[in-house]
């Protein structure tokens, strides 16, 4: 086996691992308001969570993955370079995953393989190779990293916006929150919970299938960026599997220490935040799943009670956000640089 065959086994290894971080991240956001609000138990959430977010990439197109796919040009680069900045990318992405996952604070795997991405192509094939979409963001149009950029910051501040509306909207029509309202509520979460899952298979495991189709495309095994069918199947399977261990402290955080969280509130968030992530879906928008729950969780509380709402640990919250693409493109041009050495040294 030679040294290019292998680093593509690797890069498919470390995408299935990207994708179970991924999945063991957004499960706890998921279902940490449904869970939080006793109305559904633990592992009936995170069942239909999981079934939905593996139905998602099945159902809809791969519009994200071709945003994602088309984000570095590795034309240019040797194979092995090509390859090395892939993995980089993704140990970028898990590095972060982990670190968060260790201290209980959502984070976002889409914000983190974007900063993989972009440290480790500046590193590889400089800035020249990368879609910036400066170009195109001035005739109007969203592609490469500004599409990325749009759809990663832009989406939490709309998820807040939501998630208020549509508390102060579901306070407007059941004024008086009766036992038969109660049931209601019960039930309508079933259909929240998985409308919200299936959005976020639809768009989170498809960054993976991109990365696969982009290291496919690099080895020559592929003439166009294409995502193959085994790919799709793999991509999804990891992001359920990580999905069905949920990660337990981030759960802790969301479900408890920003506020009380009850049953109207988790109905409201997991609506508007399955709204936000189809609308971007659509649109071929990459999103945070963990950072629109967790903005639209916000607004929620906020449309009930601003001074219920924790600030000053959302606050830590959203400072993890904010340096979450900084670091990560550190980690990336950081790992590119030790591959480059050590593939290096080896051939």
């Amino acid at each position: 086996m030679d040294i290019t065959t292998f680093l593509l086994g690797i890069t498919v290894v470390t995408v299935f691992i990207f994708d179970f971080t991924n999945g063991f991240h957004d499960s706890a956001d998921m279902v940490a308001t449904a869970i939080a609000s006793r109305a559904m138990k633990t592992w009936i959430a995170i069942a239909i969570v999981s079934i939905f977010t593996f139905l998602g990439p099945l159902v809809v197109g791969l519009a994200v993955a071709d945003t994602i796919g088309t984000f570095v040009d590795m034309k240019q680069a040797k194979l092995i370079d090509a390859q090395a900045l892939v993995i980089a990318a993704l140990l970028a992405a898990v590095t972060y995953n982990l670190i968060t996952w260790w201290f209980g604070l959502p984070s976002s795997s889409s914000n983190s393989l974007a900063g993989g991405l972009v440290g480790a192509g500046l590193y590889v094939v400089g800035t020249e190779q990368i879609n910036w979409g400066l170009d195109a963001l001035y005739q109007g149009q969203l592609t490469g990293v500004m599409k990325v950029i749009a759809g990663l910051f832009v989406s939490p501040f709309f998820g807040f916006i939501v998630g208020f509306f549509i508390m102060k909207l579901i306070f407007f029509l059941f004024k008086r929150f009766s036992i038969k309202i109660r049931s209601f509520f019960v039930i309508s979460q079933y259909f929240s919970v998985a409308w919200l899952g299936f959005s976020h298979g639809a768009n989170d495991a498809q960054k993976g299938m991109a990365i696969i189709g982009m290291m496919l495309l690099a080895s020559h095994h592929t003439q166009t960026f294409t995502i193959p069918l085994w790919v799709i199947i793999m991509c999804t399977s990891a992001i359920t599997l990580g999905t069905m261990f949920g990660g337990w402290s981030i759960i802790k955080t969301l479900g408890f220490e920003l506020y009380h969280v009850k049953l109207i509130h988790s109905v409201a968030n997991q609506l508007g935040a399955a709204l936000i992530n189809t609308l971007a879906t659509t649109i071929g928008a990459p999103t945070s799943t963990t950072q629109v729950v967790t903005a639209t969780l916000l607004g929620n509380g906020a449309a009930e009670k601003p001074s219920h709402v924790a600030w000053g640990r959302a606050g830590q919250i959203i400072v993890g956000w904010l340096v979450n693409v900084p670091v990560s493109i550190c980690f990336g041009a950081l790992y590119a640089y030790l591959l480059i050495k050590l593939l290096g040294a080896i051939s």
